[in-house]
């Protein structure tokens, strides 16, 4: 019955609240029941108040008080979070939110030179910030990676990439080979760029499709976070892998003058030619004149090395030079040739498909992706055979005394030899059971703070 009555006697209270409620508290019964209602009325209005300020949600979710990202204070916002879907364009997401096609066109224009809307990729993440819903959205901010954020200011029609700030942490790790470098790593938990850094650093000294079980290798490097979060690998300092006893170190080194990963004697580890053309390959086939040929099933000489990989895997041109050949034929599948100087030429046969812009009279680098592992030709699984031209004739690259480049100036090397003692003693100091492949080894604080960033 209270209840009932209760939308009735409203009015009522909202007389008491203009100075009039004298005359009604004539008893008090009323007295009682008028302070109940008159608190009831302030609250609903103080709720009326509150539902008028935009709420922070992302479909049914909630932000907590106070969430901040982006550089926006959420609580101010309507916020949507939404994931691109394949074929979708920036025009289909913003007119979902009220943005005409006139702003979305000057936004895109203004784009252009600082992150173009054509770089939006499907399955990135976005966030639309409004504070009326039913007007047009105010901004779209795109995630293409952890490193990084754009802001699309759709009212300013401006356009900016904010990059995140990077703490580095400076780590060293070491491992002992069971099958591969890449399977190591991946085993131990490291990431995988740790893997791709130390081939670079040591492709021309180590070759990779050569390891052997028992192999190990020692690294320091800084590794990269985002509030608190790893978002990959940043600068590889030095790298010592031991190959068949044989020892190899890789020391970086910047200076006015030089740059790049070098020796302990100080001479670059950068050689003329790169020890073999695939990655996270290994070798199924070596130069052999008298080689029992497993499809034609007869005696026939194998003038190259094979490098088993998986389909698709990307092949790289071991020296700098132009390519003289991008052609198919029965026997060697899709192949290309490069001309390296008046002296060395090499071949790549069998690829699935070639680089894009590998042509006849093209000029490529050494590390150059030219093409991709394939079977074409008369093979029996995917592979590249690599082939190797001293003088005109197919000699066994492994075997090679290959030239070697300039050595250090004499007058570098007393500046060289500080950053390479520094790295070499914490490589050193990294004690290692070679019966146990273990991910990372803590730094002491010295021993982090003995490279300069």
């Amino acid at each position: 019955m209270f209840l009932e009555n209760t939308f009735e006697i409203l009015p009522w209270v909202q007389d008491m609240k203009t100075g009039f409620m004298v005359r009604y508290l004539q008893s008090a019964r009323f007295a009682v029941v008028a302070a109940v209602l008159f608190s009831m009325v302030v609250s609903c209005e103080q709720a009326e108040q509150t539902t008028s300020t935009p709420t922070a949600t992302v479909g049914e979710q909630h932000w907590p008080p106070h969430a901040h990202k982006f550089g926006f204070d959420f609580n101010r916002y309507f916020v949507e979070e939404g994931t691109i879907k394949e074929n979708e364009f920036l025009a289909d997401i913003l007119l979902r939110y009220n943005v005409s096609y006139e702003t979305i066109h000057s936004v895109a224009q203004a784009a252009e030179d600082v992150f173009s809307v054509k770089e939006l990729r499907s399955d990135k993440d976005y966030y639309i910030f409004s504070q009326d819903t039913s007007q047009a959205a105010d901004y779209f901010v795109y995630e293409p990676n952890r490193l990084r954020y754009v802001v699309y200011d759709l009212a300013k029609k401006e356009v900016e990439v904010i990059e995140r700030p990077l703490d580095r942490q400076r780590k060293a790790a070491y491992g002992v080979i069971e099958n591969s470098l890449w399977l190591t790593m991946m085993e131990q938990g490291l990431n995988y760029e740790l893997a791709a850094r130390m081939e670079d650093a040591l492709a021309w000294s180590v070759s990779f499709s050569h390891i052997q079980q028992g192999d190990f290798f020692k690294v320091v490097y800084d590794e990269l976070f985002v509030d608190g979060e790893s978002v990959g690998i940043g600068e590889l300092h030095g790298a010592y892998f031991n190959n068949s006893n044989n020892d190899h170190y890789a020391i970086k080194y910047d200076s006015d003058k030089y740059k790049g990963y070098y020796d302990l004697k100080g001479r670059p580890m950068e050689k003329v030619f790169l020890k073999a053309p695939v990655k996270y390959s290994r070798i199924s086939s070596r130069y052999n004149p008298r080689r029992f040929h497993p499809v034609l099933r007869r005696v026939k000489a194998h003038l190259g090395t094979d490098y088993a990989a998986p389909r698709g895997t990307p092949i790289y041109a071991v020296a700098n030079g132009l390519v003289t050949a991008r052609s198919f034929t029965k026997g060697n599948g899709n192949y290309v040739k490069i001309k390296h100087d008046k002296t060395y030429s090499t071949q790549y046969l069998h690829m699935s498909k070639f680089a894009k812009g590998v042509t006849k009279g093209t000029q490529v680098v050494q590390g150059q992706v030219i093409g991709y592992v394939g079977s074409t030709g008369l093979v029996t699984g995917p592979h590249v055979c690599f082939r190797f031209w001293k003088n005109g004739k197919q000699v066994n690259f492994m075997t090679q005394n290959l030239p070697e480049p300039d050595p250090m100036a004499e007058s570098e090397l007393p500046q060289y030899y500080v950053i390479r003692d520094q790295i070499k003693g914490i490589l050193e100091s990294i004690e290692m059971d070679l019966t146990v492949a273990k991910k990372e080894i803590a730094l002491a604080p010295a021993e982090r703070d003995a490279v300069g960033d």
